[in-house]
């Protein structure tokens, strides 16, 4: 399975490979032209990848007998789903629940977790909590602040207060 998906991964830079040049001259009059291969942006890799991910096939292994012994295969566990290509990704057991601690596999769940309310992102209470809320307390925090930087060759700030509402999952 990881040999497989491994290979997908691959498939997919290389299908996403682009051709970059630069022209060389006076005044870039591009008499002498380079190009080459560029891998794509990397951030454009991870959202691809992240879509197969999310539509990964699940399959089963079979082990079964053959000449040199056992040997265990991957088969779509579900038959009325189009068996996966080269370039999709697979998986054989669900991922674990990282929302629940689980000492078997060093999660600490995400009760307590502070969380970004205003995010629609991983950082985003609601997906963060995994749909349990958040709970809102305010903070006062002492911070450095008005410095002013006197020559030669020291800063002088004064203290102030500042209040922060901090969001946690419940």
């Amino acid at each position: 399975m990881n040999k497989h998906n491994n290979e997908a991964g691959r498939t997919t830079i290389l299908d996403h490979m682009h051709l970059k040049c630069k022209c060389h001259g006076l005044s870039g009059s591009c008499e002498v032209k380079t190009c080459w291969w560029a891998q794509p942006d990397f951030r454009a890799i991870g959202d691809f990848l992240k879509d197969k991910y999310d539509s990964a096939s699940e399959m089963v292994v079979e082990k079964h007998r053959e000449s040199r012994g056992w040997v265990e295969t991957l088969r779509a566990k579900y038959a009325l789903f189009k068996p996966p290509t080269e370039r999709d990704l697979v998986y054989y057991e669900n991922s674990p629940n990282f929302c629940e601690p689980n000492p078997e596999t060093g999660s600490f769940g995400t009760r307590d977790r502070t969380c970004n309310v205003t995010s629609h992102g991983i950082d985003g209470c609601d997906l963060l909590c995994c749909g349990r809320g958040h709970n809102t307390r305010t903070e006062k925090r002492k911070e450095k602040c008005h410095c002013i930087f006197h020559w030669c060759c020291y800063v002088s700030c004064q203290e102030c207060v500042r209040i922060y509402d901090v969001h946690t999952c419940k």
